[in-house]
């Protein structure tokens, strides 16, 4: 009788127990998702976050993240063309980071989002990221530290649309053993400067580079002519390659801080090949640094 009550208890708890480890499973499947937001080209979706936005961030051309980046506000308004889904990441002025899967929708059932303190997938103060590397750290960043995640990510999300936009000719080029190295543009954009550049292999054997400097060089004035050289060191450096296969061309972008330069001055591009000769320099003058696009 008593064996009899247990099998009675483990066949009537069972089932139980099975649909609460589904539910548990699905549970915690469902949290490690990104939520959706939906926006279309007819009306402002408005987000009201729980800090001030510092920085927000589209994957697409076709979302448009619209807030205050002269003021900080908590809230911003989102719109969309017909396209592909994406992503959205915002960052607080606390370094609270928010991410979202973007899509775009005729029909909006949602045109408010609050968000919650909560919803924040992690905070950028703990990260450093050195090169590839995402190191967490309980020290606080600080002046010696190049660049935050924020920044390097915001660097690099520009650059990547710089390079997918489209582009006229290039504005100065340099060859070399049918080797072709392109200033397609200089953009200036929140405090730096971004260098779109192309190097072209026309040739029959690969090109590896050994470096890409760039420097400002002013001439001397006296009874010998020369040049004094200051190398300029760019803040990042976004899909710069170390090879060039025989026929490849590629496309890289190096973003410097804001500067300008005088009439006696002019902006060098130094192409160095490795274990090669086919080195070129490349002269930017005046009124290309001073009126970027």
């Amino acid at each position: 009788m008593k064996n009899s009550l247990i099998l009675l208890i483990i066949l009537v708890t069972f089932p139980f127990a099975i649909v609460k480890a589904q539910v548990e499973s699905f549970q915690n499947f469902k949290d490690s998702r990104l939520d959706t937001i939906f926006a279309n080209d007819t009306k402002n979706v408005a987000l009201f976050f729980p800090e001030p936005i510092q920085q927000g961030i589209a994957g697409s051309d076709n979302f448009v993240l619209t807030y205050n980046r002269e003021k900080e506000q908590t809230f911003a308004l989102l719109q969309a063309t017909p396209g592909k889904e994406s992503n959205l990441l915002v960052i607080s002025n606390s370094g609270a980071v928010f991410s979202y899967i973007v899509k775009y929708s005729e029909e909006l059932q949602n045109l408010n989002y609050f968000i919650e303190k909560s919803g924040s997938i992690g905070n950028v103060n703990r990260v450093v990221d050195s090169e590839n590397v995402k190191i967490e750290t309980d020290l606080p960043l600080n002046a010696e530290t190049k660049s935050t995640l924020i920044d390097r990510l915001y660097l690099k999300k520009f650059s990547s649309y710089l390079l997918n936009k489209s582009t006229k000719s290039a504005k100065l080029r340099k060859r070399n053993e049918k080797i072709v190295l392109k200033l397609e543009n200089i953009v200036f954009h929140k405090e730096h400067l971004y260098f779109v550049m192309e190097i072209q292999n026309r040739s029959a054997i690969n090109y590896e580079v050994n470096f890409l400097k760039v420097s400002v060089k002013t001439r001397k004035n006296g009874k010998k002519k020369s040049m004094q050289n200051l190398i300029m060191d760019p803040v990042f450096k976004y899909d710069l390659p170390n090879k060039i296969g025989v026929g490849e061309t590629a496309r890289f972008v190096y973003v410097m801080p804001k500067f300008s330069i005088a009439d006696d001055k002019l902006v060098m591009l130094d192409l160095n090949e490795r274990n090669g000769e086919r080195n070129m320099k490349l002269k930017i003058k005046q009124r290309f640094i001073n009126n970027p696009n």
